[in-house]
């Protein structure tokens, strides 16, 4: 019998909770990391909840179960790369649940680490993940790849917090 691997379920345009929930209805196991943001409008500030990833729905199942998922209203396809199905590892879930969970945006110390600079995060909730610096105005930004998605995640971590890796 064939693995349960996270597939990738692309949805409709802010389809994805709505798909999400009527999948884990049906007894699927469904991973919608879900990020906060601070929204202005012109008379009030307020908190809103979206999806991390525009579109996409991690779907846990078999492949041959593919077909069944996607009879929801909403779902539209599950991603390919190259003629192969996108699939996650275990761990690269788990790495969007700690980014998820840590809820991370914060301002750096300002010392400088060049941009493409590979580093590790040596203390705070991220403590040992890799990634590469990509720096932007005057803060010190991390990436994270998720390689199954070919999606960057891009996180603001203190620059005490980052050590450069040879």
């Amino acid at each position: 019998m064939e693995d349960l691997k996270w597939y990738v379920m692309y949805t409709a345009s802010r389809a994805e909770k709505k798909v999400a929930d009527r999948l884990v209805e049906k007894g699927w196991e469904v991973y919608l990391p879900m990020i906060e943001e601070l929204r202005q409008w012109s008379d009030r500030k307020k908190k809103v909840k979206r999806a991390m990833f525009n579109g996409y729905v991690f779907v846990k199942t078999r492949r041959n179960q593919l077909w069944e998922c996607l009879q929801e209203p909403g779902a539209v396809k599950f991603v390919h790369f190259s003629g192969q199905h996108a699939t996650l590892r275990d761990e690269d879930i788990e790495v969007i649940q700690r980014v998820v969970e840590t809820g991370v945006d914060v301002e750096s110390d300002g010392s400088e680490i060049d941009p493409g600079e590979k580093v590790k995060v040596i203390g705070g909730p991220l403590q040992h993940m890799t990634g590469e610096v990509i720096e932007k105005g005057n803060k010190d930004y991390f990436l994270i790849r998720i390689p199954g998605i070919y999606q960057n995640l891009l996180i603001s971590v203190p620059r005490k917090f980052l050590e450069v890796t040879r």
